[in-house]
């Protein structure tokens, strides 16, 4: 990819709005539009623009397939545990449950959809 100044500093500029934002969408998805998924795809959208800035700088895959499949993990678990009991939790414990469910899907997410990119620009793009 060629080096584009102009394309590289408003990429620089923007990255940490996207990140806060990929946040903020994870976060509010159990009172508004958006939860885990879309935050998820924000995140990884992050991991895109900071490729598009320095696509020299690789990122190790192996530790994203793991923190995928870790998070997989916790979150089968976590329903295996919580089976039938999300309908009759209270407000707050309802409330924490969405929250946690949402983050641990988003992190997961982030991490899928970044190694599709990472997985074409490296392997298929040859």
């Amino acid at each position: 990819m060629s080096k584009n100044t102009i394309v590289q500093t408003t990429a620089k500029i923007l990255l940490p709005f996207i990140i806060v934002f990929g946040v903020y969408v994870t976060i509010n998805g159990a009172d508004s539009v958006g939860g885990g998924f879309q935050g998820g795809a924000v995140i990884s959208a992050a991991f895109i623009v900071r490729w598009i800035i320095s696509p020299d700088k690789d990122i190790d895959i192996r530790y994203m397939k793991t923190a995928e499949r870790i998070f997989l993990l916790a979150l089968v678990l976590m329903g295996m545990l919580f089976m039938g009991q999300s309908m009759g939790m209270s407000y707050i414990t309802g409330r924490v449950w969405m929250l946690f469910t949402n983050v641990l899907i988003g992190i997961k997410v982030a991490c899928g959809l970044t190694i599709i990119f990472y997985r074409f620009v490296f392997f298929e793009s040859r």
